[in-house]
């Protein structure tokens, strides 16, 4: 699998704007919008790839797990993203130990160009069925850089 480490961790909150000010100010970091990525599953999104940090609000109206993780938890840690070297080896591996992969992720670069500031070659991800088993979610992904 060739894990290496955690990418980011992904923080709900309720509002995004005053979520990126307070980590902004906290953290002295700067935030990307990548909403694109998450209106399909109702939330809006930034990422700050140098602090390692993905802020998701639910987006008003609509259902999301953002939503019910805000409505059972609060804000606060919700999920954290490994980074591995082959994305298909490490989702076998997660299968492998009883813990499926439940939502594939897999950017185009024209994609990557134009929603992830380029940054990256490859960006495969996989949500895994982990809050149960391990009390958090979890999330793998390959980001191979540009």
């Amino acid at each position: 699998m060739g894990c290496k480490g955690v990418n980011r961790v992904i923080i709900a909150v309720r509002d995004l704007e005053m979520g990126i000010s307070l980590y902004s100010n906290l953290l002295g970091t700067t935030f990307e919008d990548a909403s694109w990525t998450g209106e399909l599953f109702g939330i809006s999104v930034a990422i700050s790839w140098e602090a390692g940090i993905e802020l998701c609000a639910p987006i008003p109206e609509r259902e999301s797990v953002v939503s019910q993780f805000l409505e059972q938890n609060g804000e606060g840690v919700m999920s954290v993203v490994f980074g591995v070297q082959e994305i298909e080896e490490a989702k076998a591996q997660a299968e492998g130990a009883g813990i499926p992969a439940v939502i594939p992720i897999n950017f185009s670069q024209e994609e990557i160009d134009e929603h992830l500031g380029g940054h990256f070659k490859t960006y495969k991800e996989y949500v895994l069925n982990s809050a149960e088993a391990c009390g958090f979610g979890i999330m793998l992904g390959q980001f191979d850089p540009k």
